[in-house]
Formats: C-alpha cells, structure tokens, sequence
C-alpha cells in the first residue's frame, strides 16, 4: 500500500516506529502538501465574492497551480520511501565489502533527490501562499499565515535530509553544488515564511 492511501492514524503509527520509513523526508512532504491546501483553501473562499472580483482570475490559476503542487506534494511521500531504500540496504553492506563505498556514495545521492526536490516545492509553496495572502479573502487570511508556516517548517525539516546525507559523500563538488542550492532555498524562503507569518499577525492583531 502506498503512503498517501494509509490513514493519518497509521502514517503516523509507522513515523513513530523503528521501520525506516516513513521518516523526516515523507514527514516533510506531507506537511508541505497541508500547507499549501491551506493556501488553495483561501482561494476556494475567495472566489465568487465580489468583494474579491477584481482578483478572481488571478486566485483561481494560483488555485490551479497550488492543486498540482499538492499532488507533486503527496507524489513525494512515497517518492521519498523508494529513494530511502537503496541507502538502508548500503547501510547494511559489511565494511569490507569493496563494493560498498561506490553503493554507498550512489545510493547517498539518490536519497538526497526527493528532499531536494521538496524543498524547492516548498519554495514554490510560499511563492503562491504570499499572493493568497495578498489577494485572498481576509476572513481566510489566518489560513495563508498557517499555511507558510507549514510550508517553512517542511523546508527547513527537508533539508535537515538533505545535510545528513551530503556530510557522508564521498564526491564533495556534487555534495557542495546540493548544500549551495539548499542553503540558498533556506535563506530566501525562510525569510519570506517569517514575513507572511508577520504580515498575517499583524493584520489579525490589528
């Protein structure tokens, strides 16, 4: 069975259990995958109110985009699971194996791939949260605020997946080309999750 077709009950019986996944990388993508139907929940509240007319069609492609984002989103979880695989098997190949580093070294790359690629969803999350805070439906707007935060902790827990793995390769220009990016990633959105959240804030409190 696939990890988006389990129940929240189990997903989260077998996150708490010894088995090796789901782990931190399908955590993230599933909290990616919330946060941003957060953001596509403002727009469904926004469209078809005139107040919002003006903005309609602006709401509804970003409704669009955020709809395909979240089924990359849940795409990822198991994705996530399948690139896990050959690193736990690498893991348990003798240490004088002489085949082991080169397994070790491939399969620590391909586990990177999905965090990667969940990070740079996550970008592409608060890219359109920001302008469902903007646009969207000011009764909704706590929804936007929760759905950066959401999308900032998925962010900044996938790349913690991403550290893990590079710090072990052995082939340091690919392992520095994949922390550039990620830290790049960090740096950009992780501010712009703190600015929604303050901006959010600031117009609940008034």
């Amino acid at each position: 069975m696939k990890m988006i077709d389990k129940t929240v009950t189990v997903f989260t019986e077998e996150l708490a259990s010894p088995a090796p996944v789901p782990g931190g990388g399908g955590a993230s993508a599933l909290v990616g995958a919330i946060g941003v139907a957060l953001g596509d929940m403002v727009g469904e509240l926004t469209v078809g109110k005139k107040k919002y007319a003006d903005v309609e069609e602006d709401v509804k492609a970003l409704m669009v985009n955020a709809q395909e984002l979240r089924r990359r989103f849940l795409e990822l979880i198991d994705g996530d699971a399948e690139a896990f695989a050959p690193l736990a098997k690498a893991y348990g190949i003798p240490k004088d194996d002489p085949t082991r580093d080169e397994v070790m070294e491939n399969a620590l790359k391909v586990a990177c791939g999905v965090p990667m690629d969940i990070m740079r969803a996550c970008g592409e999350a608060l890219d359109l949260i920001e302008e469902f805070a903007a646009k969207g439906s000011k009764l909704a707007i706590s929804d936007a605020g929760c759905g950066a935060v959401l999308c900032k902790a998925a962010m900044q827990a996938a790349s913690l997946n991403v550290f893990i793995n590079t710090k072990s390769m052995k082939d340091r220009a690919c392992a520095e080309a994949l922390e550039k990016e990620a830290n790049e990633l960090l740096d950009k959105y992780t501010a712009m999750g703190d600015e929604i959240f303050g901006t959010v804030l600031g117009k609940i409190r008034g």
